[in-house]
């Protein structure tokens, strides 16, 4: 068996994931990061993005997150998020919706607060990507 380490994932509302996996991929802020059990200790921020979990079983699932920290350590990983949500858990026509609200209100200008929205529309973008990525015959 491959070897594993503990995954916490953990957002202010929930423990989104406590559980053993193989690896995990994350966007850190100066790039994507894998974790490997036995990875040297760690902490850093991380930024918009999508979490790739490697389960003991060898199944992958991808995690939608709008950043937080992640700390590393020998036997234990733990991420803390302002939000993170499952492909199963995140409401498609929700986040569609926000796109083309956003995406609308860049175009046109009529954003009150520029980097606001664009952050929002990021977010929702990220969650239909974890969506699409989740549905991926490949993973």
């Amino acid at each position: 068996m491959a070897a594993t380490f503990l995954l916490e994932l953990v957002t202010p509302e929930r423990m989104l994931l406590s559980e053993p996996v193989r690896a995990i991929r994350v966007p850190g802020i100066e790039g994507d990061l894998g974790v490997l059990a036995g990875h040297a200790p760690l902490m850093t921020a991380l930024d918009v993005g999508l979490i790739k979990v490697t389960y003991e079983n060898g199944d992958e699932e991808f995690i939608a997150e709008s950043g937080g920290f992640m700390e590393v350590k020998r036997d234990r990983v733990v991420i803390l998020c302002d939000t993170a949500e499952r492909a199963a858990d995140i409401d498609v026509a929700r986040a569609e919706a926000t796109c083309a609200r956003t995406r609308e209100e860049l175009a046109s200008g009529a954003a009150t607060n520029y980097e606001e929205t664009a952050f929002a529309l990021r977010r929702a973008t990220n969650r239909l990507k974890a969506v699409q990525m989740n549905n991926s015959p490949s993973v």
